[in-house]
């Protein structure tokens, strides 16, 4: 591993997933670094088929708190573990590895960033609806965060240490990510690039756990608490209007392939 990159794992938060869980894993498992699996009190085979992985580290909720707070499980044991930068996949499939070297390779060429995958590739697949909500999101994020950042709501990120440091952040469900990317920007003033990645929708997706009413409306409220309390609002929306964002179209890759951590996450099955 690359002296420039931390020492590094991967985190999937998830619930009920047992249609995409398997595949998730494997194409993880490729990249030969520690990978950890927060389930979220799934009462499906999902536990069972983790299991089945050597070498995956299975952390359970007893009942489904959310994702904000697997994800907080997540970083808070990598953390515990030694790993100095956590990159995160959702499990339901719409994030795989082959796009992880893409990932990996902003996070050497840009030291201490943070990195989204960014569903800016085929876009026409999101639905309409899902697509528009996407944009008033990041919209009201960028505001929040003084800069503007392309696909706010992305679940694939590279979180670098300083980032990895604001874990126990108190903000629950979907807004869990937003508060963290707010903070890190406004807080710790990382830069945050964009990679493009697929829209990956369609058939073979389960239905999004994404509750529109309620989880925008917490998404809005904690948005809207973080802007108010960082103050100077006018000037916040013009850096967000003025700044482009951060995008690297040209996709460089890293070879993650055949890299190797001994360290492993406590609980590990397998």
């Amino acid at each position: 591993m690359p002296s420039s990159l931390p020492r590094w794992c991967i985190v999937i938060p998830c619930h009920n997933e047992e249609r995409a869980i398997g595949g998730v894993l494997a194409g993880a498992l490729r990249l030969g670094v520690p990978v950890c699996v927060v389930d979220d009190g799934s009462t499906d085979a999902t536990p069972k088929i983790v299991s089945r992985h050597p070498g995956v580290t299975l952390l359970r909720h007893d009942g489904q708190h959310g994702k904000g707070e697997a994800l907080r499980t997540g970083l808070r044991a990598a953390r515990q573990s030694g790993f100095e930068a956590v990159l995160t996949m959702d499990g339901d499939g719409q994030h795989q590895a082959d796009d992880v070297p893409y990932l990996l390779a902003a996070a050497k060429r840009h030291p201490g960033s943070m990195v989204i995958g960014a569903r800016l590739l085929d876009v026409e697949r999101q639905p309409r609806a899902r697509h528009l909500a996407n944009r008033v999101a990041d919209w009201g994020i960028s505001w929040a965060c003084a800069r503007s950042i392309a696909d706010t709501q992305s679940g694939q990120r590279w979180y670098p240490p300083a980032v990895l440091e604001l874990a126990d952040t108190a903000t629950d469900g979907f807004a869990y990510e937003a508060a963290l990317l707010i903070r890190a920007c406004r807080e710790v003033g990382v830069d945050v690039i964009s990679v493009p990645i697929p829209s990956r929708y369609g058939p073979q997706f389960r239905h999004s756990h994404f509750r529109p009413l309620l989880d925008v409306a917490r998404i809005t409220w904690s948005t809207s608490t973080h802007l108010l309390g960082y103050g100077r609002l006018r000037e916040s929306y013009r850096l967000a209007q003025e700044r482009q964002p951060l995008v690297e179209h040209h996709r460089p890759r890293f070879a993650a392939d055949g890299a190797r951590l001994s360290a492993s996450l406590p609980g590990s099955s397998g």
